[in-house]
């Protein structure tokens, strides 16, 4: 199965820990525990037909192939991101692989004090993931138990049975085929007819599957995608606004106009005069993201702040 998961800098087997200033990132899933700790600005956050916008201090949790979706809340959101893999613990806690959260703002569940705790904790993991002094990865190991014992012990998770694992499975393998047609053809025409007969379904059982785990329509996400391509575009300076708009799949230059006032609110030229996304997020532009990643020594300068 293909991870829509687009950060992977894991120094330790199974555990990855990141800063990330974050603009969009499109719906994603992975096999990993995520925890996530909104340190400056707000995140919005959808997931499971629910949107959220998380302030700073907010932790949120994300259990193994959980879809969910973030964008900035605010003039910016960067967060300190936790990744575990179950398979760390596989021989000590083999039920892991089969646990699920249903939720994922811990605040709804845990007092201050207990997540006060958990933000301690990811402090330390994160210390001593960018020193990387000797045996660091066994202090890493362990601050990982210790950060998904609190979490099972305080946070409501439950076991899924063989069945939903499976359908889990088969639904984001429908997903990525989804995510990656639109990527290679956004170009072109698309219609919801094309892929759904593909996939030997219906039309309005794949409407309802994409609003069910993108929460919006085929349309809708298409016209995210041409957007962001001509966000590169633009930045990169190639060419006309008109070579612009039919190089990002746009038919109809009214429409593709529409499409930007509606998203970040001034027109293609005046976004190409100020290009506000092209200095702040150099790291990582692609078709399903806008966010910024940060080296060990900015990680280091970003962690004496909090």
């Amino acid at each position: 199965m293909t991870e829509l998961e687009i950060i992977r800098h894991e120094r330790v087997g199974g555990i990855s820990v990141f800063f990330d200033s974050v603009e969009y990132r499109t719906a994603h899933f992975h096999p990993e525990w995520e925890l996530v700790w909104i340190v400056s600005g707000a995140l919005s956050v959808r997931c499971a037909q629910r949107q959220t916008l998380c302030p700073a201090g907010s932790l949120c949790v994300f259990s193994p192939n959980r879809i969910h979706e973030f964008r900035r809340g605010g003039d910016e959101a960067t967060i300190l991101c936790v990744q575990i893999s179950p398979r760390l613990f596989s021989a000590s806690f083999p039920a892991l692989a089969a646990l699920a959260a249903d939720d994922f703002l811990l605040s709804d569940h845990l007092s201050e004090q207990q997540c006060a705790s958990l933000r301690v904790r990811m402090r330390q993991l994160m210390e001593a993931y960018l020193d990387a002094a000797p045996c660091y990865e066994l202090t890493c190991v362990s601050l990982c138990a210790a950060i998904l014992s609190f979490l099972l012990r305080n946070f409501p998770v439950r076991t899924m049975s063989e069945d939903e694992l499976a359908h889990t499975g088969k639904r984001n393998e429908r997903l990525s085929r989804f995510l990656a047609y639109v990527e290679q053809n956004y170009m072109r025409r698309l219609t919801l007819e094309e892929f759904a007969s593909a996939e030997g379904c219906s039309v309005s059982y794949m409407s309802r599957f994409l609003h069910a785990n993108l929460n919006q329509s085929f349309q809708e996400y298409v016209n995210t995608v041409r957007y962001h391509a001509a966000c590169r575009l633009i930045a990169a300076g190639s060419g006309r606004m008109i070579e612009i708009c039919e190089a990002a799949g746009f038919s109809d230059y009214r429409y593709f106009s529409r499409c930007f006032k509606q998203r970040c609110g001034m027109t293609p030229e005046e976004y190409s005069r100020t290009r506000p996304l092209s200095d702040a997020f150099p790291a990582q532009r692609s078709l399903r993201s806008l966010e910024r990643f940060y080296t060990v020594e900015e990680s280091k300068q970003l962690l004496q702040t909090l």
